[in-house]
């Protein structure tokens, strides 16, 4: 139940962002900054 939950919370999460995207090129951006910042968080628990 509780991964429902979450999945529906990431991807209500996904639609909202994508919405605020106005362009390719800023989904771009957008996708390369949320990768950048998980690869950050992963670099400073490892």
């Amino acid at each position: 139940m509780i991964k429902l939950i979450l999945r529906g919370l990431v991807l209500t999460s996904f639609a909202l962002g994508m919405m605020a995207c106005n362009t390719v090129k800023g989904v771009g951006k957008d996708i390369k900054k949320a990768g950048e910042t998980i690869e950050e968080t992963a670099e400073k628990h490892y």
